[in-house]
């Protein structure tokens, strides 16, 4: 028993000592609530206004370049009126915002945001387009154009999503004035990516990796069998074959190197000595 009041007694003992834990904490969120009100009071410049002011304000911003303040008040728009017709119409702005102050990773993202949430917009075409822009113009920054760097020559993923950017589009919205030029740009990005494909294979020439090297040429025959870089590709093949004794599938990729480009550098050079090109290469 004696033991049970002790521990009882050391219980109560602490409690004063827990209060005055408890005080502080609640003494220093009071200042700190308090100190808040010291600090200068922010003004919304927008309180008040309309939907269709706001949207005024943010297109005129637009217009002008200043598109870190049009993005703002885009984004007021949503926040405050998120079920106008203003609201949809901001979020293909701020994607468009994002596009033209050279952030395409946003204007990416917001394209996929409108998408997923208005899949029958009317003007959901416009953004598979902006989507399929954005990724299209994705390159090396200031590096890359300054040096002029072939699109063949970059990371292809960029050229990959905005490809099939513009393929959704082409394929869903045939009749969509965007789809003259999404067609145009994929037919550009179609060569980009074949010749991206012959210079890893090039590369794979060079360090000597025969089968790497016949692989890559070979899958430009079949996803791009209409590119330019297509003369190239089956030269590397013709090159890689040779290398590997399957003179088979040499003779082969010759044949058709031949067959569908006869004045190609590639087909006619023959050395003095009567060896095929290839063996000099």
């Amino acid at each position: 028993m004696l033991k049970q009041r002790s521990s009882g007694s050391n219980t109560f003992n602490r409690l004063p000592g827990l209060s005055r834990v408890l005080g502080s904490l609640l003494l220093a969120a009071a200042l700190t609530l308090g100190g808040c009100g010291l600090l200068p009071e922010i003004k919304d410049e927008t309180a008040g206004w309309s939907a269709q002011r706001i949207y005024a304000e943010a297109k005129d911003n637009l217009n002008n370049g200043n598109y870190e303040r049009a993005v703002k008040l885009f984004e007021t728009l949503e926040s405050r009126y998120p079920f106008g017709r203003y609201a949809q119409q901001a979020q293909l702005e701020v994607a468009y915002a994002y596009y033209k102050d050279n952030e395409p990773i946003s204007a990416i993202a917001a394209c996929d945001r409108f998408i997923k949430l208005h899949p029958n917009h009317p003007n959901v075409d416009y953004a598979y387009y902006l989507k399929g822009l954005a990724n299209f113009n994705d390159d090396l920054g200031l590096l890359g154009n300054l040096v002029n760097q072939d699109l063949s020559e970059r990371d292809p993923r960029a050229a990959r999503d905005a490809f099939l950017a513009f393929k959704e589009l082409v394929t869903r919205f045939p009749e969509s004035k965007y789809a003259d030029d999404a067609t145009a740009r994929m037919k550009y990005l179609v060569n980009a990516l074949a010749g991206n494909e012959v210079h890893v294979a090039k590369y794979y020439l060079k360090r000597k990796a025969w089968v790497a090297a016949a692989n890559r040429a070979k899958e430009v025959l079949k996803t791009y069998p209409e590119a330019p870089a297509l003369e190239e590709a089956l030269a590397i093949m013709v090159v890689a074959y040779d290398k590997l004794e399957l003179t088979d599938l040499r003779d082969d990729a010759q044949r058709v190197l031949t067959l569908n480009f006869p004045d190609s550098q590639y087909a006619k050079g023959v050395s003095t000595e009567g060896k095929a090109w290839y063996r000099f290469w």
